[in-house]
């Protein structure tokens, strides 16, 4: 008796990339493709009609990203198996996707097997996490979050925000930015406004655009 393939909805903005993964997963006789987006929005209302078995989502996307994506998707279909393939790998995004309820993650650089792998092995019901996904997962977990107010301010300061800047922007004193600032540092392990702002970046904590 044959087995029914995985049917899976390939998400990513960038038609180039886009073709070359459904190019893969077209050699795979246990896996169709049964629809494409180019965003999130899009993401959101194909799986709703289509109801695919797997999904492959993009991060960075126009309209809505992926993890936004992922919740949405997540809150319509609780069950919904979803995979992040991106070229991004900060702790910071890793946790992020998870935690909207990914299956899995992995990263763009990745093999054909390796995809393929992970598609199975997430449609069986398991996750998927390579090991170096895993110890940024463990990174990001351990170490102190930060709190939304304190994300809000290192924002402003990786793009070069003085103290009065900050405070102006999020209607707070002078001296509340500097308690922020110092619980920043604090936590991120920094003593100073350019290591502060260079750990942000790297963990994804902030972005520059």
């Amino acid at each position: 008796m044959s087995v029914a393939p995985i049917r899976v909805l390939v998400v990513e903005d960038h038609s180039v990339v886009r073709q070359g993964i459904v190019s893969i997963l077209s050699q795979e006789a246990d896996i169709t493709v049964i629809a494409e987006a180019q965003d999130g929005l899009e993401a959101v209302e194909l799986h709703a009609v289509q109801q695919p078995d797997l999904t492959l989502m993009d991060l960075r996307m126009p309209n809505l990203d992926g993890v936004d994506a992922i919740a949405k998707i997540r809150a319509q279909t609780p069950s919904a198996n979803i995979i992040i393939l991106t070229t991004y790998d900060t702790d910071e995004d890793i946790y992020r996707g998870l935690h909207a309820g990914a299956r899995g993650y992995i990263l763009k650089d990745t093999t054909a097997p390796e995809l393929i792998n992970a598609i199975r092995t997430v449609h069986g019901g398991q996750r998927y996490i390579p090991p170096e996904v895993a110890l940024k997962l463990a990174d990001r977990i351990d170490g102190t979050a930060l709190t939304d107010r304190e994300l809000e301010v290192l924002q402003f300061l990786s793009k070069g925000n003085s103290n009065q800047d900050i405070a102006g922007h999020l209607s707070i004193s002078e001296g509340t930015v500097k308690f922020h600032i110092n619980n920043i540092f604090s936590k991120l392990g920094v003593s100073d406004r350019t290591q502060a702002v260079i750990t942000a970046l790297k963990r994804g904590l902030a972005r520059l655009d």
